[in-house]
């Protein structure tokens, strides 16, 4: 695995302008049954995908912390909000709550996430490539496969799906 992800952040590097010019034309005329598209490459890549083995997302950045996520992970962990935030958290240039250090302090040695049930929403809905209009946030996606070999995997497919 851990070649992968090394010729990972390459192979994203090399299919950059590729993608770029991708997601440019997906913007503007994105296909009528894009949505139901991305859903199937999002569940194909996932169910072939092992991301125990991975974890890359959980080791290389970190999450935004909405304040539903906080009171949720702070009432798991059974501590104040406030002791959440200033234990686990930082506020980042957004003025965005975000961990204090990456990997993931919540990240086990085997790759499980110990607050799994309660995780924070962006880790839930990670790589998001099964967001309803997908095209609105092509510039997450552009990060995200250089993180994600699913994402990646997704990506090129849909490039081969998607005909301009």
């Amino acid at each position: 695995m851990q070649d992968q992800l090394d010729s990972l952040q390459k192979r994203a590097k090399d299919k950059h302008k590729e993608n770029k010019d991708f997601f440019k034309k997906l913007k503007k005329k994105p296909p009528k049954q894009l949505d139901y598209i991305m859903q199937e490459l999002h569940d194909e890549t996932f169910a072939k995908t092992d991301c125990l083995s991975c974890a890359n997302c959980c080791k290389t950045t970190g999450p935004l912390f909405t304040d539903k996520d906080i009171q949720r992970i702070a009432k798991h962990l059974r501590v104040k909000p406030s002791q959440f935030i200033d234990e686990y958290l930082r506020l980042d240039e957004d003025n965005d709550y975000v961990l204090q250090s990456v990997p993931c302090t919540f990240l086990d040695a085997e790759n499980y996430c110990m607050i799994y049930d309660v995780r924070p929403k962006a880790c839930r809905e990670f790589p998001h490539t099964d967001r309803k209009k997908f095209q609105q946030i092509a510039h997450l996606t552009m990060k995200n496969v250089a993180i994600c070999p699913a994402a990646f995997n997704i990506v090129e497919a849909m490039k081969s799906r998607i005909k301009f």
